[in-house]
């Protein structure tokens, strides 16, 4: 007896203009809903408003979301977003449109991009709900829609539905577990050597941070994300490791390494229960901060949060 098929299902749509994008979503959505299924829409604000109009009095119907806000940082979306959703209609499948990668996304966000999802497959294995993915093949690379062919294990695009030769997510994620982008020149950086002194750590950055453009809350909000990235080194990683600080194009980085190696791929992504008194940290920082990149190896693991003036 063959095993019976899982009911996530994960297509790509590979889309070339406005006619072909709503051709994708719009049946989607109404089918949804015609089902009985409840239904969210979580893409960038053009296409968003785009649907918003073409579905008319049905748009009511539906959880719509930017995703430029929602998804800023892609290490948000599957528990902030995808999973919000699902777990608040634990008793029936579910349908979602997720854009997470269009044209405007920079070379430093796309891997966190392409990595969430990969993890998608991960997450939702076994969950009776679709998340549907539109590609705008017309504006992105060749390389980025290579990506979706292995990341996604269905295909639809003007041809039809059909099976995604190329699916392997797990390669997709070993190949973006790369070495972060270079630091800029040691004298802009400010480096802690010593992280067990939380204190000392959020006072310099403190000072770093401040003056840079970052409001008072986002100040805040990166002392919280180093204090949670320099807990986890020491419950998790190699007890010890080092916080670097410094300003890039509009940006405020925050760098933690430790001598540990991360193992699960989820950590931060799975949404946080009301009785669960511990592990949260890692989840906070993908909440407050901008965009999360991360390398784990046999040589450590790097964390590095980013924060937009």
């Amino acid at each position: 007896m063959s095993a019976p098929a899982d009911p996530f299902v994960h297509p790509a749509l590979f889309y070339r203009d406005d006619a072909e994008y709503l051709a994708g979503t719009v049946p989607f959505v109404r089918s949804g809903l015609a089902a009985g299924e409840p239904v969210a829409v979580a893409v960038p604000g053009r296409n968003l408003e785009l649907l918003r109009r073409e579905l008319g009095s049905d748009a009511a119907r539906v959880r719509l979301l930017d995703m430029t806000d929602a998804g800023r940082n892609p290490g948000r979306i599957i528990p902030r977003v995808l999973r919000a959703f699902a777990d608040s209609h634990p008793d029936g499948p579910v349908r979602i449109i997720g854009e997470p990668i269009w044209a405007e996304r920079s070379d430093v966000e796309y891997p966190a991009c392409v990595q969430h999802e990969a993890l998608i497959n991960l997450a939702f294995t076994g969950r009776g709900m679709t998340i549907l993915c539109p590609y705008d093949v017309s504006r992105l690379d060749a390389a980025v829609l290579a990506d979706a062919e292995a990341t996604h294990p269905v295909l639809i695009d003007g041809a039809g539905r059909r099976p995604s030769p190329a699916y392997a997510p797990e390669d997709v994620l070993a190949r973006y577990n790369r070495p972060l982008p270079d630091r800029p020149a040691a004298d802009r950086i400010a480096e802690l050597p010593d992280t067990t002194n939380l204190a000392a750590a959020r006072a310099l950055v403190h000072v770093r941070a401040d003056g840079t453009g970052l409001s008072a809350d986002q100040v805040a909000d990166v002392e919280v994300v180093v204090t949670e990235l320099l807990s986890n080194c020491v419950e998790h990683g190699a007890g010890t490791g080092t916080v670097r600080l410094w300003s890039e194009d509009g940006e405020f980085v925050c760098e933690v390494h430790d001598g540990g190696k991360l193992a699960d791929p989820l950590a931060g992504r799975r949404p946080a229960t009301p009785e669960q008194p511990r592990g949260r940290g890692l989840l906070l920082v993908n909440y407050l901060a901008d965009l999360v990149r991360l390398h784990t190896g046999d040589h450590g693991t790097t964390f590095r949060a980013y924060f937009r003036a």
